[in-house]
C-alpha cells in the first residue's frame, strides 16, 4: 500500500508521517520515572500509577466538559507524564500540576476563544489553590519540559494512521473504521500510565490494528502491516501492546472500572456561570462507548 501511493493526498499524509516518526522521541516521558510511579507503593507521601490515573481520568473530564479536541487531552497527558517522570510530586500537589499542563495543552491547541479562564478552570476542577498557584506551577512544569509545550502524540499517529488507510480504500468501504470509536480507545488507554512507556506510533497502530480484528475487516490487514513496515515496528513490539490495549479495553468497559465524571463538572457550575460559558466556550461531550465487541 505505502510503496504505491501516488495521489497528491497520499504524499503529503506519508510526509507528515514521516515527519511525526523522526521527531516522536523527542518530547516523551522518561520511561525509568514511570516505573518508578508504577513501583511506589500507596502511603500518602509518593505519587503512585493509582493517583496518576485517576488525574488523568480528572483531566478527560474536563475535555469532555469543554469540549475539546482529544489531541488536546493527548497533549495534556503527555506534559503531566513527562513532568511526573523528572520530578517527584506529591500528591497533595498533583491537582495543581495535572491542571497546569491541561491548561498549557490547551492554550497550545485550542482556538483562543475557546480557551477558558483561569479563574473559571480552577472553579470548574473544584480545585483550592489560585491563579497565582496555577501560574506559577505552569512555569515550573515549562522549565522542566524544558519550554517544548509541543509533542508527538499517539492522537496524530492515530489520525494520520487513519487517513492513510482510508486513503488508499474504495469509497464504498470508507465506513469501515469508526474514527471516534478508535478515539474514545485512545482516551482509555491514556488513562493508565503503562500505555504512557510505548512509542506513541506503536500505540496508535495497536489500537487500530485491534479495532480491524475486533470488526473483522480483513482487506484492512493489509494496509496494517505495511504502516508497520514503514514506521519500523516490529511485529513482537505490535503484538505486546495490542494485548495490554486488548485488556485495558476489556477493563474499562465492565462496569468495575471507574470512568470520567462529566456529570459532577456539570452540577458545580451555577446557573449564571453556565449561561455565562454558554456564550463563550461552554460544551459537554461525551465519551463514546467502546464497542463490546473487542476481545
Amino acid at each position: 500500500m505505502i510503496e504505491v501511493l501516488t495521489t497528491t493526498d497520499s504524499q503529503k499524509l506519508l510526509h507528515q508521517l514521516n515527519t511525526l516518526l523522526e521527531q516522536e522521541s523527542r518530547c516523551q516521558p522518561k520511561v525509568c520515572g514511570l516505573r518508578l510511579i508504577e513501583s511506589a507503593h500507596d502511603n500518602g507521601l509518593r505519587m503512585t500509577a493509582r493517583l496518576r490515573d485517576f488525574e488523568v481520568k480528572d483531566l478527560l473530564s474536563l475535555t469532555q466538559f469543554f469540549g475539546f479536541d482529544t489531541e488536546t487531552f493527548s497533549l495534556a497527558v503527555n506534559l503531566l507524564d513527562r513532568f511526573l517522570s523528572k520530578m517527584k510530586v506529591q500528591p497533595k500537589h498533583l491537582g495543581c500540576v495535572g491542571l497546569s499542563c491541561f491548561y498549557l495543552a490547551v492554550k497550545s491547541v485550542e482556538e483562543e476563544r475557546n480557551i477558558p479562564l483561569a479563574t473559571d478552570l480552577i472553579r470548574i476542577s473544584q480545585y483550592r489553590f489560585t491563579v497565582s498557584d496555577l501560574m506559577r506551577m505552569e512555569k515550573i512544569v515549562l522549565e522542566k519540559v524544558c519550554w517544548k509545550v509541543k509533542a508527538t502524540t499517539a492522537f496524530q499517529f492515530l489520525q494520520l494512521y487513519y487517513s492513510l488507510i482510508q486513503e488508499n480504500l474504495p469509497f464504498e468501504r470508507r465506513n469501515s473504521l469508526n474514527f471516534e470509536r478508535l478515539e474514545a480507545q485512545l482516551k482509555a488507554c491514556h488513562c493508565r500510565i503503562i500505555f504512557s512507556k510505548a512509542k506513541p506510533s506503536v500505540l496508535a497502530l495497536s489500537i487500530i490494528a485491534l479495532e480491524i480484528q475486533a470488526q473483522n475487516c480483513v482487506e484492512l490487514t493489509e494496509g496494517v502491516e505495511c504502516l508497520q513496515k514503514h514506521s519500523k515496528i516490529h511485529g513482537r513490539d505490535l503484538t505486546f501492546w495490542q494485548e495490554l490495549v486488548s485488556k485495558c479495553l476489556t477493563e474499562y468497559s465492565s462496569n468495575k472500572c471507574s470512568k470520567p465524571n462529566v456529570q459532577k463538572l456539570k452540577w458545580i457550575v451555577s446557573g449564571r456561570t453556565a449561561r455565562q460559558l454558554k456564550h463563550s466556550y461552554y460544551k459537554i461531550t461525551h465519551l463514546p462507548t467502546i464497542p463490546e465487541t473487542v476481545p
